[in-house]
């Protein structure tokens, strides 16, 4: 099942996300939530941008990788993550968002974290990642916490996308995709 994006300025984007009970069975929207990254060409989607309050995020860093980048692509769901560490060096590079289409802002985040999550079968795992798939992370999992990428924006660069902002929250952007408006 695709879900249709939620846009910029629902209240759900700026709510921290509740744990998901241990054991129960999240599969199917796993699966629904890569088909829906996948319709919308994204590589990273929280479940807020579904319009559901929980602790699950899905990504597919293999887009952003060249063939021959030594990096390799992860995969996966994230279920209940726990951010335990950020460290390297912060290095900027372009976002942007499902949920805030035509935007795109340098953002720096630190090049490695280590994160504590359980996998689809309720595994319990502790990982690091680093370079793209660790920026990845980091932005879906912002979006657990009800932090968007444009909040780590200042002074003129943040007043440079309020009116896109406004045409977001508004429905007036186009996207190849099906999303809700506030």
């Amino acid at each position: 099942m695709i879900y249709p994006i939620v846009a910029y300025g629902n209240p759900i984007l700026k709510k921290e996300a509740e744990e998901i009970e241990e054991g129960d069975d999240i599969k199917t929207l796993v699966a629904d939530m890569f088909q829906t990254m996948e319709h919308a060409s994204g590589v990273g989607l929280a479940a807020p941008q579904i319009n559901k309050g929980l602790r699950l995020f899905v990504i597919d860093s293999n887009h952003m990788l060249d063939e021959d980048a030594e990096e390799k692509g992860v995969r996966k769901a994230f279920i209940n993550p726990i951010l335990l560490d950020e460290y390297g060096n912060p290095f900027a590079f372009e976002e942007g968002c499902l949920s805030i289409p035509e935007v795109r802002a340098e953002i720096s985040r630190p090049e490695k974290l280590t994160l504590e999550y359980f996998d689809e079968d309720w595994n319990l795992k502790e990982e690091e990642f680093s370079g793209l798939t660790a920026r990845v992370i980091q932005h879906e999992y912002d979006h657990l916490e009800g932090i968007l990428f444009i909040d780590y924006l200042k002074g003129l660069k943040k007043r440079m996308v309020k009116s896109k902002l406004i045409d977001i929250s508004k429905g007036k952007v186009p996207t190849d995709y099906r999303m809700v408006y506030p």
